[in-house]
């Protein structure tokens, strides 16, 4: 049994976490939040120690060293995209190994001085990178791989996941903290197409704003047109009003399904971890490039390579 702190116990993602400790048979040892709204702990690790405070936190965990057997494992955090690298770094110098949700920092940069603090405390910094457990993403990737070596696939990717007011006032709608749009709901899309269409030749901004962006992404197997956005607005009007969320990825004509299948891919990654099979700094390298060049790319103006959206946005 290992025994594991979390760090942004407050957040949405957190209870994944929480169940993939649970399930893997490790043991909460506690937890921290600014917030005090994490009363889903009573139903999966009552026992753990909480704090509100990161002073008392670091000072509890440092004492939890003093006895190997109580030693904290890993840290897990969830925290806000912005305070990912302090809580890392803070994590790796408690002697834990870390499990931190995506994007893990906003630049290679950070991800060149997570490997410093690696390399100073000996310590790892793992990713949670679920797309690439999912079964119907394997399988796609399997089918790309087969496919003869000169075929470049047509990739249209849509996702609108609708976000009420509250979005913009909270840190994901500051672009200082979550990192923009593009980063907080496309960073674990970009990781997906990566995964499966190889090395990233070609990267376009077509539209950028608070609540949207479009481009187009060429990879060694892949043409991909992207649109990502929260604005319930620019959902299909045959689902306006009756879903929230509408996730399209045609591949050469063809629909890839995976609306089904998420549920237990944190745990997944937990196992794997767990198993010394994680996926770790380098791995992650990818599609923080690829954010970092989408946040600073200039527009480029549409082509035939921009996405069906763009256009009717600009009408």
């Amino acid at each position: 049994m290992k025994n594991f702190a979390l760090i942004g116990a407050a957040g949405y993602i957190a209870p994944r976490h929480m169940r993939a400790i649970k399930d893997t048979g490790n043991h909460l040892a506690v937890a921290y939040d600014i917030n005090d709204s994490v009363g889903i702990i009573d139903s999966i690790s009552p026992q753990s120690e909480f704090f509100t405070e990161f002073e008392r936190f670091q000072e509890h965990a440092q004492q939890l060293r003093r006895n190997p057997a109580r030693a904290l494992d890993y840290v897990a955090i969830c925290s806000p995209n912005y305070l990912h690298h302090p809580h890392i770094t803070a994590g790796l110098r408690l002697g834990a190994d870390v499990i931190c949700e995506k994007p893990l920092v906003p630049t290679p940069e950070l991800l060149d001085e997570l490997a410093l603090v690696e390399r100073e405390t000996g310590k790892r910094v793992f990713n949670i990178l679920q797309l690439r457990h999912h079964e119907a993403i394997l399988k796609l990737r399997d089918k790309v791989a087969t496919a003869p070596t000169d075929t470049k696939f047509d990739v249209e990717l849509t996702y609108i996941t609708s976000r009420g007011k509250w979005y913009m006032e909270s840190w994901k709608g500051d672009p200082r903290k979550s990192f923009g749009v593009a980063t907080n709901i496309g960073v674990h899309f970009y990781d997906m197409l990566h995964f499966i269409f190889g090395k990233l030749q070609r990267n376009v901004v077509h539209y950028s704003a608070e609540s949207k962006a479009a481009g187009y992404l060429e990879y060694e197997r892949a043409r991909v047109r992207w649109f990502l956005s929260i604005d319930a607005n620019d959902l299909p009007d045959d689902i306006k009003g009756k879903k929230p969320t509408y996730r399209s990825i045609d591949i050469s004509g063809e629909q890839l399904e995976f609306s089904e299948g998420f549920t237990d891919l944190h745990t997944t990654s937990y196992r794997e971890i767990l198993a010394g099979r994680g996926y770790g700094l380098a791995d992650a390298r990818h599609c923080i490039e690829t954010v970092n060049v989408i946040r600073t790319a200039k527009i480029a103006p549409p082509g035939a390579d921009a996405h069906p959206y763009v256009q009717r946005l600009l009408a």
